[in-house]
């Protein structure tokens, strides 16, 4: 969900505008995604490297998940009714306590709802996901639970964040970026890039459709033949 800031910006406003407004976006994005019926969606929020940003940005931020969480508690029966299931993956524990027990209690309200999962992720970064799997298996090695010579990519995939859910189909990059920006760099082995410029607060759902049907006009071949 990148372009906040630059969105404020160009407005004369201050970032923690851009980055309101862009809250507001996703709500609409993923009630979108579940409406078109889309299985399973994820947005970056946060990375771990935005800890680099000024500290007053980063506690606006931090503000503003705060505020979209509880949130998130009031709309418990439109997620019902949507089937809306929210998980948040990255290193949670960084994130100050409250905060950490508002995204435990929204996927736990939200558990059984089997429509359509919204990943969160927050304090997240690719090669951290694969580095703490790698911790993972190394440890079971060591435990001799595992042989390290008969490991697989489904090992890895079961040590991931993500592990009861698919790979990524179809990756969009709003704002006018041309890079990945550490993202679910295991799960994105196979899928399809879709750019745009729009920055994140001016994105619409009539994008996400024309994105969506890009998409299903492609052939994937997954390395094989056409």
């Amino acid at each position: 969900m990148d372009g906040n800031g630059r969105w404020a910006k160009e407005r004369g406003l201050p970032r923690t505008e851009g980055h309101k407004i862009g809250a507001e976006v996703f709500e609409k994005i993923c009630d979108h995604c579940c409406d078109i019926g889309i299985p399973c969606v994820s947005f970056y929020a946060f990375s771990t490297e935005n800890w680099a940003r000024p500290q007053e940005e980063v506690a606006q931020i931090m503000d503003l998940l705060r505020h979209w969480l509880q949130k998130a508690e009031e709309r418990q029966e439109e997620n019902r009714r949507r089937g809306i299931r929210l998980r948040f993956i990255g290193e949670m524990s960084k994130l100050p306590d409250d905060i950490q027990q508002l995204a435990q209690d929204a996927q736990k309200k939200t558990k059984a709802h089997s429509n359509m999962i919204c990943n969160l992720a927050v304090n997240y970064g690719g090669r951290q996901e694969i580095l703490q799997a790698a911790k993972r298996l190394a440890l079971q090695c060591q435990r001799r639970e595992k042989d390290p010579m008969s490991l697989t990519e489904e090992d890895i995939s079961k040590a991931i964040y993500t592990p009861e859910f698919p790979d990524m189909d179809l990756l969009i990059r709003p704002s006018g970026e041309l890079r990945i920006s550490n993202f679910l760099l295991w799960q994105s082995a196979y899928a399809e890039f879709w750019y745009s410029n729009t920055l994140w607060p001016d994105f619409t759902t009539q994008e996400l459709d024309k994105a969506v049907a890009d998409f299903a006009q492609r052939g994937r071949r997954f390395g094989g033949a056409q």
